[in-house]
């Protein structure tokens, strides 16, 4: 195949590890709002590992309710997707905010906290996530820029797949890997070439050792602290296939030495490739072009 190149960054930083917010005091008053804003933005990118990190872009409303010892906070927020995918361990404050070209993904939040003896607890959180501009406008502005598609995609997904196969033939692994999540696909039409698809995914490490003769799809990932991670994104041509696929390693978290004799420890997962199961009632419906398209309600 020509013109395939696999790129492989070795990240050491731990993963899932981001910069604690320093104490800041979360008030009833005006100035409280930023502050409040500031502490939700961590908790929320926090508490999901699907989907890329956000970052505020605006405090789009600011509403106090008065109760005895305190008040109930209700902030308004518009965030920005950023570049960084959840088990990178770059704060989210540094990570680089998704350019318009790439097709930009925003969301509106409704946050709540309840603030008594200037102790601010946050209760409840719900997103609505969109893309900044339709496909339609996309289209007016940037009409050779390659457009989002379902996660489903058929062809998608066949890049995918072929990516991730490519992937683990890199003979320096211990482990074989598999897809977790898909975080997007584009497509696009290169003139004489036909359909290109760019896409962006997780791995996670598996139990069963490199050159095992079990077929990858059928390997059980190893506990989330104890598996390394990677994030990769890949390019792929109808016409000549895989191009190619660069991705970032992350360690895990979890790197105690088994003991004598000692089995790697079995793990429930959610399903790899597939969107985060979400209870009813918690806001809008799931959209197939991000697995991070809706977010629970709660903190």
């Amino acid at each position: 195949m020509k013109g395939f190149h696999i790129v492989v960054l070795l990240s050491s930083a731990v993963l899932r590890v981001s910069a604690a917010p320093a104490p800041e005091l979360v008030t009833c008053g005006e100035e409280g709002g930023p502050a409040a804003a500031r502490l939700a933005m961590h908790r929320i990118n926090e508490n999901h590992d699907h989907g890329y990190k956000f970052r505020l872009q605006k405090i789009q409303s600011h509403g106090v309710e008065k109760v005895d010892g305190g008040c109930n906070l209700e902030l308004q927020l518009n965030l920005l997707e950023t570049v960084c995918y959840n088990i990178n361990p770059k704060p989210f404050e540094d990570c680089q905010i998704r350019g318009e070209a790439e097709r930009a993904v925003m969301a509106n939040c409704t946050v709540q906290f309840s603030i008594r003896n200037n102790d601010a607890n946050l209760t409840k959180y719900e997103c609505d996530t969109r893309q900044v501009k339709t496909n339609q406008e996309m289209m007016m502005l940037c009409p050779d820029c390659p457009m989002l598609v379902p996660l489903n995609s058929v062809d998608g997904l066949k890049s995918v797949k072929e990516a991730v196969s490519k992937f683990n033939q890199n003979t320096t692994n211990q482990h074989y890997y598999i897809l977790k999540e898909v975080g997007r696909i584009r497509v696009g039409h290169v003139l004489g070439l036909g359909m290109h698809y760019y896409t962006e995914f997780e791995l996670v490490e598996t139990h069963c050792p490199m050159g095992s003769r079990i077929n990858p799809e059928a390997c059980q990932p190893l506990c989330p602290d104890r598996a390394h991670h990677a994030f990769c994104q890949s390019s792929y041509s109808n016409a000549t296939g895989l191009k190619s696929v660069a991705c970032d390693f992350y360690p895990p978290s979890n790197t105690t030495a088994l003991g004598p004799g000692e089995q790697e420890p079995l793990c429930r997962h959610h399903g790899g490739g597939h969107p985060p199961h979400v209870g009813h009632g918690h806001g809008p419906p799931l959209s197939p072009y991000s697995p991070w398209w809706r977010w629970p309600s709660s903190p």
